[in-house]
């Protein structure tokens, strides 16, 4: 098992490989990192004037912010949810990718998973600076609420990290993951509220003459308390539901402890399969 020295012994290892995903990321393309922010921006225009023009789904007035615009409430769960998705992606051929790194020298396999996430991590902090910018510039006072902010994006990269953690290393042994979790992001996209409210997912509908709790089913999904907590700082302007928090927090401690168990697990032999 890893130590926490041998991970202090490889702090500048971990430093180099974020980096080294920092400068590959856009290497060679003439917008650079200019690339992070045009990504998000795009995905924001097209769902804004899907949702909002055509479909005309209406975004519920901030409380007690007063906000009352689409595309705001839409930036709130798009950029945490852009997070998760990235991280999911990037760490599945993370190891696949380092396959003669892993081959030739030992280190904490887990920190190729962590530089990837970290990398993201620093493209997603610029992000909500971005979108806190702009936030500010509406007249919406967010900037006393960073320090929740904060506390969030380090939750939610816990989530993150254990879900990379997972997926990375099951994607060596079962080469099917990565096609697997396309499909499974696809649905789950859409099984977020990212370009709707909750309020929009019925608390209850009848199934077969048997009542099921749908909106309670629906929330059992912690992407989904992720999504509620960002919104509820961002375009609310208030702190989480304790229930919410609490379950977003929680779950994010499991899904790290259970992805790092995993990955130790079937580190063992890394080296053979890749």
């Amino acid at each position: 098992m890893t130590s926490l020295a041998e991970y202090r012994r490889n702090r500048e290892l971990a430093a180099n490989l974020v980096l080294r995903e920092l400068r590959s990321r856009y290497k060679r393309t003439a917008l650079g990192y200019g690339w992070s922010l045009l990504n998000p921006l795009a995905a924001v225009a097209i769902y804004g004037v899907v949702f909002s023009v055509f479909l005309k789904v209406a975004p519920p007035v901030g409380d007690p912010s007063g906000l009352d615009s689409f595309v705001l409430f839409l930036v709130c769960g798009l950029l945490p949810w852009n997070y998760f998705a990235n991280v999911t992606n990037a760490s599945l051929d993370v190891l696949l990718a380092n396959a003669n790194l892993i081959r030739k020298v030992y280190f904490p396999r887990e920190l190729l998973v962590a530089s990837v996430t970290g990398a993201l991590l620093v493209t997603y902090l610029v992000e909500l600076v971005v979108l806190v910018v702009i936030l500010v510039s509406v007249g919406s006072m967010v900037l006393p609420w960073i320090p929740v902010l904060l506390l969030l994006v380090v939750i939610q990269t816990l989530l993150v990290l254990g879900v990379g953690l997972a997926l990375s290393v099951c994607n060596v042994y079962f080469r099917d993951v990565k096609h697997f979790m396309a499909l499974v992001l696809m649905a789950l996209f859409y099984s977020v509220p990212v370009v709707y409210p909750v309020s929009l997912v019925p608390k209850e509908r009848t199934v077969l003459g048997v009542e099921v709790p749908v909106r309670f089913l629906y929330e059992l999904n912690p992407l989904v308390r992720m999504v509620e907590c960002f919104r509820a700082v961002l375009y609310d302007l208030r702190f989480p539901p304790l229930g919410t928090f609490a379950y977003f927090t929680v779950s994010a401690l499991v899904c790290f402890a259970g992805g790092l168990a995993l990955f130790r697990r079937l580190d063992r032999r890394l080296a053979e399969e890749v």
